[in-house]
Protein backbone atom coordinates (compact mmCIF):
# COMPACT_ATOMS: atom_id res chain seq x y z
CA UNK A 1 0.00 0.00 0.00
CA UNK A 2 1.24 3.42 -0.87
CA UNK A 3 2.48 5.65 1.91
CA UNK A 4 1.26 8.75 0.09
CA UNK A 5 -2.50 9.06 0.70
CA UNK A 6 -4.51 10.29 -2.30
CA UNK A 7 -1.38 11.67 -3.99
CA UNK A 8 0.15 13.35 -0.96
CA UNK A 9 3.92 13.56 -1.06
CA UNK A 10 6.15 13.46 2.02
CA UNK A 11 6.83 16.91 3.39
CA UNK A 12 10.57 16.24 3.65
CA UNK A 13 11.01 14.82 0.18
CA UNK A 14 14.02 15.88 -1.90
CA UNK A 15 12.68 17.71 -4.92
CA UNK A 16 16.03 17.22 -6.66
CA UNK A 17 15.36 13.50 -6.73
CA UNK A 18 12.41 14.16 -9.02
CA UNK A 19 14.78 15.48 -11.66
CA UNK A 20 17.19 12.56 -11.64
CA UNK A 21 17.12 10.41 -14.79
CA UNK A 22 15.51 7.07 -14.31
CA UNK A 23 17.44 3.87 -14.73
CA UNK A 24 15.86 0.83 -16.37
CA UNK A 25 13.41 -0.62 -13.92
CA UNK A 26 13.12 2.60 -11.88
CA UNK A 27 10.05 4.79 -11.59
CA UNK A 28 6.45 4.02 -10.78
CA UNK A 29 5.59 0.54 -11.97
CA UNK A 30 1.96 0.62 -10.90
CA UNK A 31 1.40 3.76 -8.81
CA UNK A 32 -2.40 3.61 -9.10
CA UNK A 33 -2.57 -0.01 -8.05
CA UNK A 34 -4.22 -0.95 -11.36
CA UNK A 35 -2.55 -4.35 -11.18
CA UNK A 36 -4.83 -5.07 -8.25
CA UNK A 37 -8.06 -4.21 -10.02
CA UNK A 38 -10.51 -7.01 -10.73
CA UNK A 39 -9.81 -8.60 -14.11
CA UNK A 40 -6.41 -6.97 -14.48
CA UNK A 41 -3.24 -9.02 -14.85
CA UNK A 42 -0.60 -8.69 -12.10
CA UNK A 43 1.39 -5.52 -12.64
CA UNK A 44 -1.27 -3.64 -14.60
CA UNK A 45 -1.47 -3.21 -18.38
CA UNK A 46 0.80 -5.76 -20.11
CA UNK A 47 3.53 -4.36 -22.27
CA UNK A 48 2.78 -0.69 -21.58
CA UNK A 49 5.71 1.26 -20.12
CA UNK A 50 4.79 3.06 -16.92
CA UNK A 51 1.62 1.02 -16.52
CA UNK A 52 3.18 -2.00 -14.92
CA UNK A 53 4.40 -3.87 -17.97
CA UNK A 54 7.88 -4.52 -19.23
CA UNK A 55 9.39 -2.17 -21.75
CA UNK A 56 8.24 -2.31 -25.35
CA UNK A 57 4.66 -2.04 -26.61
CA UNK A 58 3.18 -5.37 -27.71
CA UNK A 59 0.69 -4.70 -30.51
CA UNK A 60 -0.79 -8.18 -30.10
CA UNK A 61 -2.04 -7.20 -26.68
CA UNK A 62 -3.58 -3.89 -27.74
CA UNK A 63 -7.09 -5.30 -27.99
CA UNK A 64 -6.90 -6.87 -24.55
CA UNK A 65 -5.54 -3.64 -23.05
CA UNK A 66 -8.27 -1.49 -24.59
CA UNK A 67 -10.97 -3.93 -23.49
CA UNK A 68 -9.68 -3.85 -19.95
CA UNK A 69 -9.41 -0.05 -19.99
CA UNK A 70 -12.99 0.18 -21.28
CA UNK A 71 -14.21 -2.08 -18.49
CA UNK A 72 -12.42 0.02 -15.90
CA UNK A 73 -13.82 3.30 -17.21
CA UNK A 74 -17.30 1.80 -17.48
CA UNK A 75 -17.04 0.75 -13.86
CA UNK A 76 -15.91 4.27 -12.94
CA UNK A 77 -18.90 5.81 -14.74
CA UNK A 78 -21.29 3.42 -13.01
CA UNK A 79 -19.88 4.23 -9.59
CA UNK A 80 -21.64 7.59 -9.43
CA UNK A 81 -18.79 9.82 -10.60
CA UNK A 82 -17.55 10.75 -7.11
CA UNK A 83 -13.94 11.38 -6.16
CA UNK A 84 -13.52 7.80 -4.89
CA UNK A 85 -14.79 4.59 -6.47
CA UNK A 86 -16.21 2.98 -3.33
CA UNK A 87 -17.59 -0.04 -5.15
CA UNK A 88 -14.08 -0.85 -6.26
CA UNK A 89 -12.73 -0.20 -2.74
CA UNK A 90 -15.18 -2.68 -1.23
CA UNK A 91 -14.48 -5.27 -3.92
CA UNK A 92 -10.73 -5.04 -3.44
CA UNK A 93 -11.02 -5.21 0.33
CA UNK A 94 -13.17 -8.33 0.07
CA UNK A 95 -10.72 -9.97 -2.32
CA UNK A 96 -7.72 -9.32 -0.09
CA UNK A 97 -9.55 -10.50 3.03
CA UNK A 98 -10.95 -13.67 1.47
CA UNK A 99 -7.92 -15.79 2.37
CA UNK A 100 -7.38 -14.18 5.80
CA UNK A 101 -10.80 -14.44 7.40
CA UNK A 102 -13.49 -17.04 7.87
CA UNK A 103 -17.15 -17.09 8.81
CA UNK A 104 -17.76 -16.52 12.48
CA UNK A 105 -19.12 -19.37 14.57
CA UNK A 106 -22.23 -19.20 16.67
CA UNK A 107 -20.06 -19.48 19.78
CA UNK A 108 -18.04 -16.41 18.78
CA UNK A 109 -21.16 -14.34 18.17
CA UNK A 110 -22.69 -15.46 21.46
CA UNK A 111 -19.51 -14.62 23.37
CA UNK A 112 -19.49 -11.08 21.97
CA UNK A 113 -23.16 -10.58 22.80
CA UNK A 114 -22.70 -11.85 26.36
CA UNK A 115 -19.61 -9.67 26.90
CA UNK A 116 -21.44 -6.55 25.73
CA UNK A 117 -24.46 -7.28 27.92
CA UNK A 118 -22.26 -7.71 30.98
CA UNK A 119 -20.28 -4.56 30.14
CA UNK A 120 -23.50 -2.55 29.90
CA UNK A 121 -24.50 -3.65 33.41
CA UNK A 122 -21.16 -2.59 34.83
CA UNK A 123 -21.22 0.76 33.02
CA UNK A 124 -24.60 1.73 34.46
CA UNK A 125 -22.95 2.67 37.76
CA UNK A 126 -19.99 4.45 36.15
CA UNK A 127 -21.69 6.99 33.88
CA UNK A 128 -24.83 9.12 33.80
CA UNK A 129 -25.40 8.19 30.15
CA UNK A 130 -27.73 5.21 29.67
CA UNK A 131 -26.93 2.39 27.26
CA UNK A 132 -26.56 3.70 23.74
CA UNK A 133 -26.49 0.54 21.63
CA UNK A 134 -29.69 -1.28 20.78
CA UNK A 135 -27.91 -4.04 18.84
CA UNK A 136 -24.88 -6.13 19.71
CA UNK A 137 -22.90 -7.54 16.79
CA UNK A 138 -19.91 -9.76 16.15
CA UNK A 139 -18.37 -8.83 12.82
CA UNK A 140 -15.96 -10.63 10.57
CA UNK A 141 -13.42 -8.44 8.79
CA UNK A 142 -15.53 -8.32 5.61
CA UNK A 143 -18.67 -7.49 7.59
CA UNK A 144 -16.75 -4.60 9.16
CA UNK A 145 -15.84 -3.32 5.68
CA UNK A 146 -19.47 -3.36 4.53
CA UNK A 147 -20.84 -1.84 7.73
CA UNK A 148 -18.24 0.94 7.84
CA UNK A 149 -18.33 2.03 4.19
CA UNK A 150 -20.90 4.85 4.64
CA UNK A 151 -18.69 6.44 7.32
CA UNK A 152 -15.59 6.10 5.14
CA UNK A 153 -17.42 7.99 2.42
CA UNK A 154 -17.97 10.86 4.86
CA UNK A 155 -14.32 10.79 5.93
CA UNK A 156 -12.66 10.30 2.56
CA UNK A 157 -14.82 12.39 0.21
CA UNK A 158 -13.69 15.82 1.49
CA UNK A 159 -10.00 14.97 1.20
CA UNK A 160 -10.27 13.13 -2.14
CA UNK A 161 -12.54 15.82 -3.62
CA UNK A 162 -10.13 18.55 -2.64
CA UNK A 163 -7.10 16.67 -3.94
CA UNK A 164 -8.77 15.95 -7.28
CA UNK A 165 -10.02 19.52 -7.64
CA UNK A 166 -6.73 21.04 -6.56
CA UNK A 167 -4.83 19.05 -9.17
CA UNK A 168 -7.03 20.39 -11.97
CA UNK A 169 -7.06 23.93 -10.57
CA UNK A 170 -3.30 23.93 -10.40
CA UNK A 171 -2.82 23.00 -14.05
CA UNK A 172 -1.91 25.90 -16.34
CA UNK A 173 -4.75 26.98 -18.62
CA UNK A 174 -2.92 25.81 -21.73
CA UNK A 175 -2.46 22.36 -20.23
CA UNK A 176 -6.17 22.07 -19.40
CA UNK A 177 -7.06 23.20 -22.92
CA UNK A 178 -4.64 20.74 -24.47
CA UNK A 179 -5.99 17.88 -22.40
CA UNK A 180 -9.56 18.58 -23.52
CA UNK A 181 -11.68 15.43 -23.33
CA UNK A 182 -8.91 13.69 -21.43
CA UNK A 183 -9.86 15.68 -18.31
CA UNK A 184 -13.02 13.59 -17.84
CA UNK A 185 -10.99 10.43 -18.23
CA UNK A 186 -8.49 11.82 -15.74
CA UNK A 187 -11.24 12.20 -13.14
CA UNK A 188 -12.44 8.65 -13.71
CA UNK A 189 -8.91 7.30 -13.44
CA UNK A 190 -8.46 9.29 -10.24
CA UNK A 191 -11.62 7.75 -8.78
CA UNK A 192 -10.27 4.30 -9.61
CA UNK A 193 -6.90 5.16 -8.12
CA UNK A 194 -8.39 6.44 -4.88
CA UNK A 195 -10.76 3.47 -4.72
CA UNK A 196 -7.88 1.05 -5.21
CA UNK A 197 -5.86 2.67 -2.45
CA UNK A 198 -8.84 2.83 -0.08
CA UNK A 199 -9.64 -0.83 -0.72
CA UNK A 200 -6.12 -1.90 0.16
CA UNK A 201 -6.12 0.28 3.26
CA UNK A 202 -9.47 -1.01 4.48
CA UNK A 203 -8.35 -4.60 3.98
CA UNK A 204 -5.34 -4.00 6.20
CA UNK A 205 -7.37 -2.11 8.79
CA UNK A 206 -10.16 -4.71 8.84
CA UNK A 207 -7.62 -7.40 9.68
CA UNK A 208 -6.43 -5.48 12.77
CA UNK A 209 -9.24 -3.34 14.20
CA UNK A 210 -10.86 -4.65 17.40
CA UNK A 211 -14.12 -2.69 17.71
CA UNK A 212 -16.35 -0.40 15.68
CA UNK A 213 -15.03 2.65 17.56
CA UNK A 214 -11.29 2.01 17.60
CA UNK A 215 -10.37 4.90 15.31
CA UNK A 216 -12.19 7.27 17.69
CA UNK A 217 -15.37 7.55 15.60
CA UNK A 218 -18.09 4.88 15.39
CA UNK A 219 -17.72 3.60 11.83
CA UNK A 220 -20.77 1.33 11.91
CA UNK A 221 -24.49 2.07 11.91
CA UNK A 222 -25.92 4.15 14.74
CA UNK A 223 -26.63 2.34 18.01
CA UNK A 224 -24.78 -0.83 16.95
CA UNK A 225 -22.03 -2.00 19.29
CA UNK A 226 -19.69 -4.41 17.52
CA UNK A 227 -16.49 -6.34 18.14
CA UNK A 228 -14.36 -8.39 15.73
CA UNK A 229 -13.72 -11.66 17.60
CA UNK A 230 -11.10 -12.99 15.16
CA UNK A 231 -8.99 -9.86 15.61
CA UNK A 232 -9.58 -9.89 19.35
CA UNK A 233 -8.25 -13.44 19.50
CA UNK A 234 -5.07 -12.40 17.66
CA UNK A 235 -4.70 -9.39 19.96
CA UNK A 236 -5.13 -11.60 23.04
CA UNK A 237 -2.18 -13.81 22.06
CA UNK A 238 0.21 -10.97 22.94
CA UNK A 239 -1.36 -10.48 26.38
CA UNK A 240 -0.93 -12.60 29.46
CA UNK A 241 -4.63 -12.50 30.24
CA UNK A 242 -7.57 -14.89 29.76
CA UNK A 243 -9.42 -14.42 26.48
CA UNK A 244 -12.76 -13.86 28.23
CA UNK A 245 -11.27 -11.06 30.34
CA UNK A 246 -9.85 -9.27 27.30
CA UNK A 247 -13.17 -9.61 25.46
CA UNK A 248 -15.15 -8.11 28.34
CA UNK A 249 -12.69 -5.22 28.72
CA UNK A 250 -12.92 -4.38 25.00
CA UNK A 251 -16.70 -4.73 25.16
CA UNK A 252 -16.80 -2.17 27.97
CA UNK A 253 -14.80 0.29 25.87
CA UNK A 254 -17.08 -0.25 22.88
CA UNK A 255 -20.23 0.18 24.97
CA UNK A 256 -18.83 3.32 26.61
CA UNK A 257 -18.05 4.86 23.22
CA UNK A 258 -21.58 4.09 22.06
CA UNK A 259 -23.13 5.72 25.14
CA UNK A 260 -21.11 8.88 24.58
CA UNK A 261 -21.77 9.26 20.86
CA UNK A 262 -25.46 8.37 21.08
CA UNK A 263 -26.25 10.78 23.91
CA UNK A 264 -23.94 13.63 22.81
CA UNK A 265 -25.62 14.46 19.54
CA UNK A 266 -23.17 17.09 18.35
CA UNK A 267 -20.02 15.01 18.85
CA UNK A 268 -19.79 12.92 15.66
CA UNK A 269 -20.67 15.85 13.40
CA UNK A 270 -18.07 18.00 15.11
CA UNK A 271 -15.37 15.41 14.37
CA UNK A 272 -16.43 14.94 10.76
CA UNK A 273 -16.60 18.71 10.36
CA UNK A 274 -12.99 19.01 11.47
CA UNK A 275 -11.99 16.50 8.78
CA UNK A 276 -13.82 18.61 6.19
CA UNK A 277 -12.06 21.75 7.42
CA UNK A 278 -8.75 19.95 7.17
CA UNK A 279 -9.52 19.00 3.57
CA UNK A 280 -10.41 22.57 2.66
CA UNK A 281 -6.92 23.63 3.66
CA UNK A 282 -5.17 21.39 1.14
CA UNK A 283 -3.05 23.50 -1.15
CA UNK A 284 -1.32 22.73 -4.42
CA UNK A 285 2.32 23.20 -5.25
CA UNK A 286 1.55 25.02 -8.49
CA UNK A 287 5.19 25.34 -9.47
CA UNK A 288 5.52 21.57 -9.27
CA UNK A 289 2.36 21.07 -11.34
CA UNK A 290 3.51 23.53 -14.00
CA UNK A 291 6.85 21.76 -14.18
CA UNK A 292 5.17 18.39 -14.63
CA UNK A 293 2.55 19.72 -17.05
CA UNK A 294 5.20 20.82 -19.53
CA UNK A 295 6.16 17.22 -20.07
CA UNK A 296 2.66 15.70 -20.12
CA UNK A 297 1.38 14.30 -23.41
CA UNK A 298 -2.42 14.33 -22.99
CA UNK A 299 -2.70 11.38 -25.39
CA UNK A 300 -0.35 9.28 -23.25
CA UNK A 301 -2.12 7.75 -20.23
CA UNK A 302 1.22 6.68 -18.81
CA UNK A 303 2.35 10.32 -18.59
CA UNK A 304 -0.87 11.34 -16.85
CA UNK A 305 -0.57 8.43 -14.46
CA UNK A 306 3.00 9.32 -13.56
CA UNK A 307 2.07 12.97 -13.04
CA UNK A 308 -0.68 12.02 -10.58
CA UNK A 309 1.57 9.58 -8.74
CA UNK A 310 2.37 12.02 -5.97
CA UNK A 311 4.61 14.79 -4.78
CA UNK A 312 2.33 17.70 -5.62
CA UNK A 313 0.47 18.01 -2.34
CA UNK A 314 1.97 18.89 1.00
CA UNK A 315 -0.53 18.22 3.80
CA UNK A 316 -0.72 20.15 7.04
CA UNK A 317 1.05 23.25 5.83
CA UNK A 318 -1.64 25.91 6.22
CA UNK A 319 -2.77 27.52 9.48
CA UNK A 320 -6.29 26.27 8.78
CA UNK A 321 -5.10 22.69 8.53
CA UNK A 322 -3.04 22.95 11.68
CA UNK A 323 -5.99 24.41 13.58
CA UNK A 324 -8.35 21.69 12.31
CA UNK A 325 -5.86 18.98 13.20
CA UNK A 326 -5.37 20.45 16.68
CA UNK A 327 -9.14 20.46 17.23
CA UNK A 328 -9.33 16.85 16.09
CA UNK A 329 -6.55 15.74 18.40
CA UNK A 330 -8.01 17.55 21.41
CA UNK A 331 -11.50 16.20 20.81
CA UNK A 332 -10.23 12.67 20.32
CA UNK A 333 -8.15 12.92 23.48
CA UNK A 334 -11.22 14.05 25.44
CA UNK A 335 -13.31 11.19 24.01
CA UNK A 336 -10.66 8.55 24.65
CA UNK A 337 -9.86 10.02 28.06
CA UNK A 338 -13.52 9.90 29.11
CA UNK A 339 -13.86 6.30 27.91
CA UNK A 340 -10.62 5.37 29.67
CA UNK A 341 -11.75 6.87 32.98
CA UNK A 342 -15.29 5.48 32.83
CA UNK A 343 -14.20 1.96 31.89
CA UNK A 344 -11.53 1.97 34.61
CA UNK A 345 -14.21 2.84 37.17
CA UNK A 346 -16.64 0.26 35.80
CA UNK A 347 -14.33 -2.77 35.56
CA UNK A 348 -11.39 -1.91 37.80
CA UNK A 349 -12.47 -4.06 40.74
CA UNK A 350 -14.00 -6.80 38.61
CA UNK A 351 -11.21 -7.70 36.15
CA UNK A 352 -7.80 -8.49 37.70
CA UNK A 353 -5.92 -7.48 34.57
CA UNK A 354 -7.86 -4.29 33.87
CA UNK A 355 -5.00 -1.91 34.64
CA UNK A 356 -2.54 -3.82 32.44
CA UNK A 357 -5.02 -3.88 29.53
CA UNK A 358 -5.81 -0.23 30.09
CA UNK A 359 -2.12 0.65 29.74
CA UNK A 360 -1.76 -1.52 26.63
CA UNK A 361 -4.65 0.20 24.88
CA UNK A 362 -3.48 3.63 25.98
CA UNK A 363 -0.16 3.00 24.27
CA UNK A 364 -1.83 1.52 21.22
CA UNK A 365 -3.99 4.62 20.77
CA UNK A 366 -1.62 7.36 21.86
CA UNK A 367 1.44 6.12 19.97
CA UNK A 368 -0.42 5.31 16.80
CA UNK A 369 -1.42 1.68 16.57
CA UNK A 370 -2.31 -0.20 13.38
CA UNK A 371 -5.68 1.54 13.11
CA UNK A 372 -4.19 5.03 13.31
CA UNK A 373 -1.33 4.25 10.92
CA UNK A 374 -3.63 2.76 8.29
CA UNK A 375 -6.16 5.56 8.67
CA UNK A 376 -3.38 8.14 8.16
CA UNK A 377 -2.39 6.42 4.93
CA UNK A 378 -5.95 6.16 3.65
CA UNK A 379 -7.34 9.58 4.55
CA UNK A 380 -4.19 11.68 4.79
CA UNK A 381 -4.33 12.71 8.45
CA UNK A 382 -3.86 11.09 11.82
CA UNK A 383 -6.71 10.53 14.25
CA UNK A 384 -4.44 10.21 17.22
CA UNK A 385 -5.30 11.32 20.78
CA UNK A 386 -1.79 12.41 21.70
CA UNK A 387 -2.87 13.75 25.09
CA UNK A 388 -4.94 10.79 26.17
CA UNK A 389 -3.28 10.51 29.61
CA UNK A 390 -3.90 14.17 30.44
CA UNK A 391 -7.52 13.87 29.35
CA UNK A 392 -8.07 10.67 31.36
CA UNK A 393 -6.67 12.35 34.45
CA UNK A 394 -8.89 15.38 33.92
CA UNK A 395 -12.07 13.25 33.69
CA UNK A 396 -11.00 11.24 36.74
CA UNK A 397 -10.56 14.40 38.79
CA UNK A 398 -13.88 15.77 37.58
CA UNK A 399 -15.59 12.56 38.68
CA UNK A 400 -14.03 12.78 42.12
CA UNK A 401 -14.88 16.45 42.69
CA UNK A 402 -18.25 16.82 40.96
CA UNK A 403 -19.58 13.28 40.83
CA UNK A 404 -20.59 11.26 37.82
CA UNK A 405 -23.51 13.52 36.87
CA UNK A 406 -21.43 16.69 37.12
CA UNK A 407 -18.63 15.18 35.05
CA UNK A 408 -20.88 13.90 32.26
CA UNK A 409 -22.94 17.13 32.19
CA UNK A 410 -19.98 18.89 30.55
CA UNK A 411 -20.82 17.07 27.31
CA UNK A 412 -24.13 18.96 27.14
CA UNK A 413 -22.62 21.61 24.87
CA UNK A 414 -19.32 21.94 22.94
CA UNK A 415 -18.58 25.23 24.71
CA UNK A 416 -18.48 23.46 28.07
CA UNK A 417 -15.92 20.76 27.39
CA UNK A 418 -12.26 21.32 28.30
CA UNK A 419 -9.88 22.85 25.80
CA UNK A 420 -6.31 22.01 24.88
CA UNK A 421 -5.14 24.59 27.44
CA UNK A 422 -7.20 22.88 30.14
CA UNK A 423 -5.32 19.64 29.46
CA UNK A 424 -2.13 21.44 30.53
CA UNK A 425 -3.53 21.70 34.08
CA UNK A 426 -6.35 19.18 34.66
CA UNK A 427 -6.46 19.90 38.39
CA UNK A 428 -7.13 23.61 37.84
CA UNK A 429 -10.01 22.93 35.46
CA UNK A 430 -11.54 20.34 37.79
CA UNK A 431 -11.38 22.82 40.68
CA UNK A 432 -13.22 25.60 38.86
CA UNK A 433 -16.52 26.56 40.47
CA UNK A 434 -18.17 28.19 37.48
CA UNK A 435 -18.33 24.90 35.54
CA UNK A 436 -20.15 23.01 38.30
CA UNK A 437 -23.48 24.31 36.98
CA UNK A 438 -23.55 23.69 33.19
CA UNK A 439 -26.71 25.75 32.61
CA UNK A 440 -25.25 28.75 34.42
CA UNK A 441 -22.05 28.37 32.47
CA UNK A 442 -23.94 28.30 29.16
CA UNK A 443 -25.83 31.45 30.10
CA UNK A 444 -22.57 33.13 31.02
CA UNK A 445 -21.02 32.19 27.69
CA UNK A 446 -24.10 33.41 25.81
CA UNK A 447 -23.91 36.78 27.55
CA UNK A 448 -20.21 37.08 26.78
CA UNK A 449 -20.81 36.36 23.09
CA UNK A 450 -23.91 38.57 22.70
CA UNK A 451 -23.11 41.60 20.50
CA UNK A 452 -23.62 45.05 21.94
CA UNK A 453 -27.00 46.58 21.06
CA UNK A 454 -26.33 50.03 19.54
CA UNK A 455 -29.88 51.12 20.48
CA UNK A 456 -29.45 50.28 24.14
CA UNK A 457 -28.85 52.99 26.75
CA UNK A 458 -26.63 52.54 29.74
CA UNK A 459 -28.64 50.57 32.28
CA UNK A 460 -30.40 48.38 29.71
CA UNK A 461 -33.18 50.76 28.49
CA UNK A 462 -33.85 51.23 24.79
CA UNK A 463 -33.23 54.57 23.15
CA UNK A 464 -36.23 56.47 21.81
Amino acid sequence: MSDTPFGFGPADRDRDDDKKPERPGDGPQDPFGFGNLPGMPPGGFPGLPGMGGAGGFDVSQLGQMLTQLGQMLSQAQNSGGGPVNYDLAAQLAHQQLAAKTSSLTGAQRAAVSDALKLAELWLDAATDFPAGATEHKAWSATEWVDASMPTWKRLCDPVAQRVAGAWVEGLPAEAREAAGPMMAMLGQMGGLAFGSQLGQGLAQLAAEVLTSTEIGIPVGPDRVAALLPENVEKFTKDLDRPASEVLIFLAAREAAHQRLFVHVGWLKERLLGAVEQYAQGIRVDTSRIEELARGIDPSNPAAIEEAMQGGMFDPETTPEQKAALARLETMLALIEGWVDAVVAEAVGDRLPGAEAMRETLRRRRASGGPAEQTFATVVGLELRPRRLRDAAELWRLLGEQRGIAGRDALWAHPDLIPTADDLDDPAAFAARDDASDPIAELEKLANEKAPDDPDEKPGGEKKD
